[in-house]
């Protein structure tokens, strides 16, 4: 058992699918899933970056790396027919809020349709015991208040990205009513939740147009970072938080079932709760001679405060963040500037998964 909570022993063998695996998030949990001994296998789209954590880190290394389009029932029908998958997690999306203006037909093709093929893939093959599907936090209608939205909050969404992950919030929910309901556990043997974090971050994005990646790209090219929402705050928490909770999450579903069905909210602290303009402060005292910053306001709709209440996570799951935002920040930077010096980053993102799942 790893000091954590997330139990190594659970995963050992066991056959997973993962979708997004060449992503960034999905990168994590794959080096993570490998590291404690499951079968993985992986299907996604090709890394959507030049520079991909992905390949920096040779994930492909510790899993069957399948590529391949949610939108492709087909597809889907046919690996999880091959893998015979026990637990999926499901974390393939267009994930970007302003892509989604960009692009709002392939963000809600991707994110709705892809959700609704892979849970009618799991329907129709059977023998998933185990179903997370990841969300986000922009899935609340957000109503710019100061107390933590809760799992039982109004959905929303005032851009196409939130909308469509607010919609995969329902098709979950009518999937797991419609057929594969608590009452009927016995017969269907699935467990089916949603997870919903907050603004992540870490080594190894390189993410377009997300605050981090982008600070960090100009102060490499030694250009001032150009902010839009200074003020706005979020819920900033390392991609292995979450990823910790989505963990426990499946394990219990699968050794318990339903009672662990539903919406679960995995943010950070009260006290990491800060604004952008704060981060890239903190950030600064972590980067050698950081350039400045400048203010260059959007007329993009975003949320200007939004935070979480993750007490069901921490109560039910003993799920809690392990790394303060100071910390979060200082690896992020540490892993940026150690990709610049051409170490080698499979070893190294080991090294800080390793300080991760050691944390007391």
């Amino acid at each position: 058992m790893e000091k954590l909570g997330v139990n190594a022993g659970f995963w050992q063998g066991k056959r997973v699918l993962l979708t997004g695996h060449t992503g960034f998030k999905g990168s994590w949990l794959s080096l993570w899933l490998a590291r404690m001994g499951a079968q993985v296998t992986g299907f996604a789209l090709d890394p959507g970056t030049e520079q991909s954590l992905f390949e920096l880190a040779r994930v492909d290394q510790g899993l069957s790396d399948q590529r391949g389009d949610l939108r492709d029932l087909g597809a889907l029908l046919d690996l999880i027919a091959r893998t015979q998958p026990e637990i999926v997690l499901h974390l393939a999306a267009q994930p970007l809020v302003r892509e989604g203006y960009r692009d709002p037909l392939g963000t809600y093709s991707t994110n709705v349709m892809g959700t609704l093929n892979l849970l009618d893939a799991i329907r129709q093959v059977g023998g998933v015991r185990a179903c997370v599907l990841v969300t986000t936090d922009k899935v609340y209608a957000n109503q710019e208040w100061l107390w933590p939205y809760r799992e039982n909050e109004p959905l929303g969404g005032h851009d196409p990205y939130s909308s469509s992950k607010a919609c995969c919030e329902l098709l979950a929910q009518s999937y797991a009513a419609s057929f594969f309901p608590a009452e009927g556990y016995a017969e269907h043997g699935l467990a089916l939740a949603t997870a919903r974090a907050g603004n992540v971050l870490g080594g190894g994005d390189f993410a377009p147009e997300r605050l981090i990646p982008d600070v960090l790209r100009a102060w490499s090219a030694h250009d001032p970072v150009t902010l839009r929402y200074p003020h706005a705050v979020r819920p900033w928490q390392h991609a292995l938080e979450p990823l910790a909770g989505y963990l426990l999450l499946a394990e219990r579903l699968y050794q318990h079932g339903p009672e662990y069905g539903g919406a679960w909210n995995f943010g950070p602290s009260d006290d990491d709760m800060c604004s952008v303009g704060d981060v890239v402060a903190t950030l600064a005292r972590h980067w050698p001679q950081a350039p400045g910053l400048r203010v260059e306001p959007s007329d993009m709709h975003e949320a200007g405060l939004l935070r979480l209440d993750s007490a069901r996570a921490r109560q039910r799951l003993q799920w809690k963040p392990r790394w303060s935002l100071e910390q979060c920040l200082k690896h992020t930077v540490d892993w940026h500037l150690a990709w610049k010096r051409g170490d080698d980053m499979h070893d190294f993102t080991q090294r800080q998964l390793a300080l991760y799942t050691e944390a007391a």
